[in-house]
């Protein structure tokens, strides 16, 4: 087959224009491949620059092939994590189990890989930003499709058309909005929610996790370095319906998790007193979006936008990774967008639709709503804590092998 880095200025190119809006992961990812293939490139991104730092993120099983494609690898190992050990406490601040991380995420020791988001975020950006125009600060206001292209104006007051428009806008997506409807007819909620923040590292952990439980509420702290800085603190708990006025309020956000945890142990009350005076608090809840079609004319979605799985498959990032290759090769390879679109669906849901569908057989039963609930978790982590890790990551995250694509002459 032809070697993928020799495709460039196909046929289904030349030279079209493409917007993307988001900057993240599958955005500048999109970006680097539909580039490579003679697509006309622009990025829009509301924040104001790529965003550093961020909570840890993995990148596994066919995503790695990905960034091994981009050339990027050496750098992500470079700033890989490496988590040591991962210790469960139950409510009254007891040991439970103290385990190897990769026993309990199913991923694979020297393998895979779990960096900042930031780090990630930047590689890729690095990767694509002398070849492609970036638009910060900006995003899109509406989208107006039509014969020959999509007619789209910008917050920031410019209009422009382009033969293509992608949203990689995350799980929140304005241009799926847009273009397919109301955030909840694809919106899947899992019954969680989840507030994560930085802390001060005051506990003296290094390369580690530790998580308390208690029946549906968890509170982890997810230390990155060798004990000095700063940690990741997330608050987790089950809710029967989204707190949908809490959303747009971050106060509100604040009280909610307060009054969730109330009373509980551990070192819950400092982290509650931590979130108050937190400038970087992330709330929202667990779901994943799932939709029947990924594109409509000229426009299609990918990664979260398209079908987040949830942070409890670990695949997020990877999935995004992989469907933008997937996108940009089909979109090369095919006679027209029409035809792209199809294919970029046909060959990447299946790999999708199975590491969604993990959500249930693994890391969601780190979360028990019930006392009975917990104790069957704790039963198989104090078995865990005597067996090594697996020798190979769960089959889902390495379920589709990257083709070669061949441009159609």
């Amino acid at each position: 087959m032809t070697r993928v880095d020799t495709l460039v200025n196909g046929p289904a190119a030349r030279g079209r224009t493409v917007l993307i809006s988001g900057a993240s992961i599958a955005g500048p990812a999109l970006a680097y491949w539909l580039n490579r293939y003679g697509f006309v490139v622009t990025v829009v991104e509301k924040a104001g620059t790529v965003r550093d730092g961020g909570y840890p993120i993995d990148v596994r099983g066919t995503a790695l092939d990905v960034v091994r494609r981009m050339g990027i690898l050496p750098r992500l190992r470079d700033a890989r994590i490496d988590l040591r050990r991962l210790t469960f406490l139950d409510e009254d601040g007891s040991e439970v189990a103290s385990v190897d991380p990769h026993s309990v995420t199913g991923g694979v020791a020297g393998s895979d890989l779990e960096v900042r988001r930031g780090a990630l975020a930047g590689a890729l950006h690095e990767a694509v930003r002398d070849d492609v125009e970036f638009l910060f600060d900006d995003s899109v206001d509406t989208l107006d499709q039509h014969r020959h292209g999509v007619d789209v104006t910008f917050r920031g007051g410019g209009s422009r058309t382009f033969d293509l428009v992608v949203g990689a806008d995350g799980l929140h997506s304005r241009t799926r909005r847009l273009q397919f409807g109301p955030e909840e007819l694809f919106h899947r909620y899992l019954g969680y929610c989840f507030a994560g923040f930085t802390l001060r590292n005051t506990f003296g952990l290094a390369r580690e996790t530790v998580m308390w439980n208690a029946p549906g509420r968890a509170a982890v702290l997810y230390a990155v370095g060798d004990g000095d800085g700063d940690v990741h603190g997330f608050l987790n708990f089950a809710r029967p319906e989204p707190p949908f006025d809490a959303f747009r309020d971050p106060e509100a956000q604040r009280d909610l998790v307060a009054e969730v945890f109330r009373g509980a142990g551990w070192e819950v009350p400092g982290m509650l007193a931590a979130l108050r005076d937190a400038d970087d608090l992330f709330f929202d809840v667990v779901s994943q979006i799932r939709m029947p079609r990924w594109s409509s004319g000229r426009v299609a979605l990918v990664g979260d936008a398209a079908y987040a799985p949830s942070f409890l498959t670990g695949q997020g990032s990877s999935l995004a990774l992989v469907g933008a290759y997937m996108l940009a090769g089909s979109l090369a390879a095919e006679r027209d967008h029409d035809a792209g679109f199809a294919a970029y669906e046909r060959d990447t849901r299946a790999f999708v639709t199975l590491n969604q569908d993990q959500v249930g057989q693994g890391e969601a039963a780190l979360f028990p709503t019930t006392a009975r609930g917990l104790e069957r978790r704790n039963t198989m982590l104090r078995g865990l804590g005597s067996m090594p890790p697996p020798a190979e990551g769960r089959p889902a995250h390495e379920a589709l092998v990257l083709p070669e694509f061949r441009l159609r002459g």
